[in-house]
């Protein structure tokens, strides 16, 4: 009989093979993130990618706002489902990535979809004018309650949020007390009591909390 993990394994394993394969651009961009980079593991990967390319292609939302960048992966995902003459802006805090980042999305064809800003999202997201139908978190865990109140009146009513890492390795259910780790449980507490949202959690990867903006 197989163990648990075991079990998992197989399953990710029936679930890649029985899913569609990841583009050219993504398959040398995940190649190059474990190359060019030394956090590999912050990639959203294909199973997360795939969501969301799926999500934002059942929205053909005009406008996106994504919260970490890293290397691109989840912005040319999310930014492939756009409506015509839709943008994604998405928001990353270290530029030595900038490189890696617009080569991808030179790759994938979408530069000119996407605009691209460095700096701390806490301090771009109020200058920001538009009104987004999709926002993707993936940012400092620390922050995601500052990044709740700031989205609140930058996405439309019956637009998304994603927020990636919910589920934070199992951490948010321990005894564990490190900062991230309680900053996910407050996220995850607020969301659930605050009545301008619907939200429920996906247990896919690392768990995304899906909000719906009442």
């Amino acid at each position: 009989m197989l163990t648990f993990e075991q079990m998992i394994t197989e399953s990710e394993k029936y679930i890649s093979q029985h899913s569609s394969p990841i583009s050219d651009t993504l398959a040398w961009l995940e190649r190059q993130t474990h190359l060019r980079t030394n956090y590999s593991r912050m990639l959203s990967g294909p199973e997360a990618g795939r969501l969301l390319e799926t999500f934002s292609r059942m929205m053909q939302p005009l406008r996106i706002l994504e919260l970490g960048t890293f290397t691109g992966y989840s912005s040319i995902c999310l930014a492939s489902g756009l409506a015509p003459g839709g943008r994604l802006d998405t928001i990353e805090i270290n530029d030595e990535l900038e490189d890696l980042i617009r080569e991808g999305f030179a790759r994938a064809g979408l530069e000119g979809s996407i605009r691209l800003m460095f700096g701390d999202a806490r301090a771009i997201i109020p200058t920001l004018d538009d009104i987004y139908d999709l926002v993707y978190i993936d940012a400092a865990k620390k922050e995601y309650c500052e990044y709740l109140h700031l989205l609140r009146d930058k996405v439309r009513r019956g637009g998304y949020i994603i927020a990636d890492n919910v589920l934070w390795d199992g951490k948010v259910w321990s005894s564990e007390r490190d900062i991230q780790t309680q900053s996910i449980r407050a996220f995850n507490d607020e969301v659930i009591a605050d009545e301008a949202f619907k939200s429920f959690i996906l247990p896919v990867r690392d768990g995304l909390n899906i909000l719906r903006r009442l």
